[in-house]
């Protein structure tokens, strides 16, 4: 720490707070929390009631609204997702701060990872560790640290929970923009990578599906009457996959085709899922152009229909003026701990799109650091637990203290 602030003791709160923050993540990791499994983030979302209570704050459960989801039949329904947390505290503070992160995970209910183990003494494998249960418990104690303190009421904060962030937080997105509109700027704790590194600018990114209608018929007795509508979809993805390229740093990725049946039937349906991810605003049109002529093509075959579903709801975050003085001003806090603090580009997206496209500053990636997030080998570094509340917890105390900028203030500076 350097001598020109006093926020050591402050700081000093966390100090010993590594085995309660490691038993926690592994009670957390513990409750299956798949995006789709409703009871168990009902579990979830009490656990974590219960675990931010201690900073004594408004605590509210907020509805989130259906998702739309295209069956394997070409339906399209609304699926019912998880409650919101939504947390708050001194909201007309001088400070105002969002804190945002997710408590679902990738792994169902029927996975086969849900439970940790350690590979070493600060390595562990669990579902959810990274991402982002861990991130979660780095944010509370960054809290409990802020309200130790001597400028606790310089700092006001609203806190929101989503239940849905791993499917693209359709039902929650609405909740997240809003309250960015009340912040002046935002804190998610999505995983660093294992080295510390954190997001920068981050691609945009969008979900869709083509639903393909044609007719069936037998195969071989009257093949000539039906319309396949997987030869229909192989041309579509054919289409759709050489528009990856067609701008820079543009990615189209078909993940995954539902139809057809026996042998000896046309098929006469084909769902075609595909994401595709943007490093600008105006490339999110161009695609969209190009996949609407594309279906008008499909549309113009004898006996076949096709729609196309979804659309783009992760937005860019370039690396705007706000941005980078809100990354200076955490590496500058990070000097003080003794952290080299970097940062860079990545395809990857999530709720800090969402918010940085509201107007606000947002860092994603202060949570744990960590790896290979949505998968059976992802991991948590356990030292970085206190390791990053502490990094949080001295940037919220330095900004309040004025020792470094309020990024939600900043108005020039050059773009990168």
């Amino acid at each position: 720490m350097t001598e020109n602030n006093n926020f050591a003791s402050d700081l000093a709160f966390l100090d010993d707070k590594r085995e309660p923050m490691f038993a926690t993540l592994q009670d957390w990791c513990a409750i299956n929390s798949g995006s789709s499994n409703l009871d168990g983030l009902r579990t979830m979302h009490a656990a974590l009631s219960e675990a931010f209570a201690v900073l004594d704050v408004e605590i509210e459960t907020v509805a989130s609204k259906p998702h739309p989801v295209v069956t394997a039949a070409g339906e399209k329904i609304e699926m019912a997702v998880g409650d919101m947390l939504r947390i708050v505290k001194r909201p007309q503070a001088p400070v105002r701060v969002l804190f945002s992160g997710h408590m679902d995970t990738v792994f169902a209910v029927d996975h086969p990872f849900q439970s940790g183990k350690l590979l070493d003494d600060d390595t562990l494998n669990a579902p959810g560790a990274a991402d982002m249960k861990g991130g979660l418990l780095v944010m509370l104690y960054a809290l409990q640290a802020v309200e130790n303190s001597a400028m606790a009421d310089q700092i006001g904060y609203e806190v929101l929970i989503n239940a849905d962030e791993e499917i693209g937080s359709h039902g929650s997105a609405h909740m997240l923009t809003q309250a960015a509109k009340r912040a002046q700027f935002a804190c998610i704790y999505e995983p660093a990578l294992a080295d510390g590194t954190l997001a920068g600018a981050r691609k945009g990114s969008g979900n869709f599906a083509a639903i393909i209608k044609g007719k069936s018929a037998h195969a071989g007795r009257e093949h000539h009457l039906g319309r396949n509508a997987l030869v229909a979809a192989a041309e579509f993805v054919a289409g759709i996959d050489k528009l990856s390229g067609g701008r820079e740093g543009l990615t189209v990725n078909i993940a995954r085709v539902d139809g057809g049946g026996p042998n000896n039937v046309v098929p006469d349906l084909a769902v075609v899922r595909f994401n595709v991810r943007v490093a600008e605003h105006d490339d999110a049109d161009w695609l969209l152009e190009r996949a609407g002529a594309l279906i008008t093509n499909i549309n113009a075959h004898d006996g076949i229909t096709a729609e196309l579903t979804g659309g783009f709801t992760r937005p860019p975050k370039p690396m705007t003026p706000k941005l980078l003085a809100f990354f200076n001003a955490l590496k500058a806090a990070g000097e003080d701990l003794g952290l080299a603090i970097d940062w860079k580009p990545t395809g990857g997206c999530c709720d800090g799109n969402n918010i940085a496209a509201a107007g606000i500053p947002v860092i994603d990636t202060l949570g744990v650091r960590g790896a290979n997030i949505h998968s059976t080998q992802e991991y948590a570094k356990l030292d970085s637990l206190v390791e990053r509340a502490k990094l949080s917890a001295l940037l919220l105390l330095k900004i309040a203290a004025g020792d470094i900028p309020n990024p939600g203030a900043i108005e020039t500076m050059e773009t990168v």
